[in-house]
C-alpha cells in the first residue's frame, strides 16, 4: 500500500463493489487492487457469486383443518445483481448477506404458510413428495427486486403433534387391513365362482358322470359282496 493508495483483495468467486464517499464507484473482479485513496474514504463490499444454502428449522404453521405442525426447509439461492443487492438491503460490514437472507426466509416462509393453510393434514404427506424442487414465480419476482435468484426450495421435514402421528398410524393400519380384507374377499369370490363353474361343467358332461358312477360302484364294492346289474 502506497502513501496515497489502499490495497483491496477480492476473494475467489466473489465480486467487489468499491464505494467512495458512500457512493458506488466501480466493480472489481477477484484479485488485488491498488486504489487511490489519500483521504481514506473508500470501502469495498464483496458479494459471493456461487450458490448459497440457507436452512430454516422449527417453523410452526397451521393446516386447513387447523392442525399445528412444525416444518423445516432449505433455500438455495444465488446473487445475480450485487449492486441491486447493496442498494436494497441493510449492509452489514461483517456479513453482507445477513439482511438479504433474512428477507429470503420471510418470503419463503410466507409462501409456505399460504400454501399449507390450503391443504388438510391428511393430504399433506402425499403432497410432501412434490415439494422437492420448488421455484415459484411469485417468490422469484420478489427476490429479483433485491438482486437474488432462487435456485431451489426444498421441504426438509414435517413434524406433526404426537397425538396426530398416532392417529395417522391407526388410520394407516386400518387402511392396510381393509385392503387385505378386500383382497381376501375377492379371492373367495373368485374361488366360489370357479367351483360353481366346475360344478356346472361336471353336471352337464356325460364322461364325467360316467367316471363318477364308476367311482361310486368301486367304493360300494370295497365294503362287501354285491351284485351290480349294468345295462339298459
Amino acid at each position: 500500500m502506497g502513501i496515497f493508495t489502499k490495497t483491496y483483495e477480492v476473494m475467489p468467486f466473489y465480486l467487489g463493489f468499491l464505494f467512495r464517499n458512500n457512493t458506488f464507484e466501480k466493480q472489481l473482479n477477484a484479485g488485488f487492487h491498488e486504489i487511490y485513496d489519500w483521504k481514506d474514504r473508500t470501502k469495498l463490499y464483496q458479494i459471493p457469486q456461487n450458490s448459497r444454502l440457507i436452512t430454516v428449522t422449527n417453523q410452526e404453521i397451521l393446516t386447513k383443518d387447523n392442525i399445528a405442525l412444525r416444518f423445516s426447509f432449505n433455500i438455495i439461492y444465488k446473487v445475480t445483481d450485487g449492486l441491486k443487492l447493496l442498494e436494497n438491503t441493510i449492509i452489514n460490514e461483517y456479513y453482507i448477506l445477513s439482511d438479504a437472507e433474512y428477507k429470503l426466509q420471510n418470503i419463503v416462509q410466507i409462501y409456505f404458510r399460504k400454501m399449507i393453510s390450503q391443504i388438510e393434514s391428511e393430504a399433506l404427506n402425499e403432497k410432501r413428495a412434490e415439494w422437492t424442487d420448488l421455484k415459484p414465480e411469485e417468490i422469484q419476482s420478489k427476490t429479483n427486486e433485491f438482486g437474488v435468484e432462487i435456485e431451489n426450495i426444498q421441504i426438509r421435514d414435517i413434524t406433526f403433534p404426537k397425538s396426530i402421528q398416532e392417529l395417522f398410524a391407526r388410520h394407516l393400519e386400518a387402511k392396510i387391513r381393509a385392503k387385505a380384507d378386500l383382497e381376501n374377499a375377492r379371492t373367495a369370490v373368485a374361488t366360489a365362482r370357479a367351483l360353481k363353474n366346475a360344478s356346472e361343467l361336471m353336471k352337464n358332461d356325460e364322461n364325467i358322470r360316467f367316471f363318477q358312477t364308476l367311482e361310486t360302484i368301486t367304493k360300494i364294492a370295497e365294503k362287501g359282496k354285491h351284485t351290480f346289474m349294468i345295462g339298459d
